[in-house]
C-alpha cells in the first residue's frame, strides 16, 4: 500500500469549499422539494424511480437496487407513501404472488409536478451559474470519480436524487 500525501493548505481549502457548496446546494434543493411540492427528498427518489420504470411500477427488490437503500428503509418509505396515496401494491405473475409497487394517479401527478419543480431549482441554483467549460469539467470529474469509486467498489449509496 502506498503512503498517502496529506493535502496542502490550498487543497484543504478547495475540499472545504467544495463540501460547503455541496451541502448548501443539497439543502436548498431539498427545501425546494418540500416547499414547492410538499415532499421529501426520499419521496422524490422513490417517485422518480417508479416514474421512469415501464408502466410506472417495479418489483420492490428492483426498487431497492435502483435506490441503493437498505430493504427495510425502502419498506418503511413505501408504507409512508402508501398512506399519502402516492404508491400502491400491485401483483404480477401467473399466481399473482410477486409484489410490485406502482404509482397511483395521485403519485403520477406529484411525480410530474416534482420533476418539473426540482428541474427548475437545479437549473436556477446550479446549471445557470456554470459556463460550458465549467459544466464540462464537472461532468468529466464526476465520471472519473464514478468510474474510480462507484457502486462496484462500495455496497452503500447515498440517496441523493436526481
Amino acid at each position: 500500500m502506498t503512503a498517502s500525501r496529506t493535502p496542502t493548505p490550498e487543497e484543504w481549502e478547495l475540499w472545504d469549499t467544495w463540501m460547503r457548496a455541496q451541502r448548501l446546494l443539497t439543502r436548498e434543493l431539498d427545501r425546494g422539494l418540500q416547499r414547492d411540492c410538499g415532499i421529501s427528498k426520499a419521496e422524490f427518489s422513490v417517485l422518480v424511480s417508479l416514474w421512469q420504470a415501464p408502466g410506472c411500477d417495479m418489483r420492490v427488490s428492483d426498487l431497492v437496487d435502483s435506490l441503493g437503500w437498505e430493504k427495510s428503509r425502502v419498506s418503511h418509505q413505501l408504507t409512508r407513501m402508501e398512506r399519502r396515496d402516492f404508491v400502491e401494491q400491485t401483483r404480477s405473475g401467473t399466481s399473482g404472488r410477486r409484489t410490485r409497487m406502482g404509482l397511483t394517479a395521485v403519485g403520477r401527478r406529484v411525480a410530474q409536478s416534482a420533476i418539473s419543480a426540482h428541474g427548475g431549482n437545479i437549473r436556477r441554483h446550479f446549471l445557470d451559474s456554470l459556463t460550458p467549460e465549467q459544466a464540462a469539467a464537472i461532468k468529466a470529474w464526476s465520471e472519473q470519480t464514478i468510474d474510480r469509486i462507484g457502486p462496484r467498489h462500495s455496497t452503500t449509496t447515498d440517496d441523493g436524487a436526481t
